[in-house]
Order: C-alpha cells, then sequence, then structure tokens
C-alpha cells in the first residue's frame, strides 16, 4: 500500500488499512507482517491517543535530535531520520486469527515517518498457518 506523508516526523494510523487488507485476503489463520521499505521509515504498535503520539514523537527528538552533527548529515542531512528508524523498527508482526488481525485493545499500528513529507510504501504479507 502506498501513504502519503504530510510531516517530516509523523506517526500515521494505518490499522484500518491492515485490517481490509487481512480480510480480503481470506486467511483465517496465521500471521500479518507488515513491513517499510524505506530506511528512514518505521512500523510499530502502540496506543493512537494524541498525548501519546505526542510524547513518542518528543522522545525520539530528545534521544536522537537533528542537525547533532552525525556523519551521515554531510550527504544527506536526515542522519537523524535513519537513527531514529533504527531505534522502532522496519517491521511488525501481528497474530491473525479466525480472520482478524489480533490486537489489544488500545493497540494501534502506525507508520513512523522520519524524513517526510513523501509518498511511502508499506507491505502487508498474510501467511496462513494451515
Amino acid at each position: 500500500m502506498q501513504i502519503k506523508t504530510g510531516k517530516r516526523i509523523e506517526l500515521i494510523d494505518i490499522t484500518d488499512d491492515v485490517r481490509k487488507y487481512v480480510a480480503s485476503s481470506g486467511i483465517q489463520n496465521g500471521i500479518c507482517l507488515i513491513s517499510t521499505k524505506h530506511t528512514t521509515t518505521s512500523i510499530i504498535v502502540n496506543e493512537n491517543e494524541s498525548g501519546l503520539v505526542s510524547d513518542i514523537l518528543d522522545l525520539l527528538e530528545k534521544l536522537v535530535p537533528a542537525h547533532a552533527g552525525y556523519a551521515h548529515d554531510r550527504i544527506d542531512n536526515n542522519a537523524d531520520a535513519h537513527l531514529k528508524a533504527v531505534l522502532l523498527g522496519s517491521s511488525e508482526t501481528i497474530p491473525v486469527i479466525g480472520g482478524s488481525l489480533q490486537l489489544g485493545t488500545w493497540q494501534s499500528i502506525f507508520l513512523a515517518e522520519m524524513d517526510g513529507p513523501r509518498t511511502r510504501e508499506v507491505t502487508v504479507t498474510v501467511i496462513s498457518s494451515q
């Protein structure tokens, strides 16, 4: 799936899109792998509450501030985006039971954009356990 991001750093809830993909797959039991093909984006699972989303983005900026003298900034001036993505990871795996994602009550799936705005590609793969 393609996702257009609107800010340099943001979390975009893609849960509904992933649910639709799982439903259309026809797979009843297995796993769903959500991954990003970009080195400055991540896939994470957490609560979609505006305060927490802001807290996550603030934490990333504190841990890896922009323009802090990184060697890679000589090339693209986006080393912080790469380092933030390293901390979060490029994929998540979620069980599928009865044709549905097995997410907790407050869990959502996010694309974490660290170097936008851009058009990003997320791969969703559903694998049957049968």
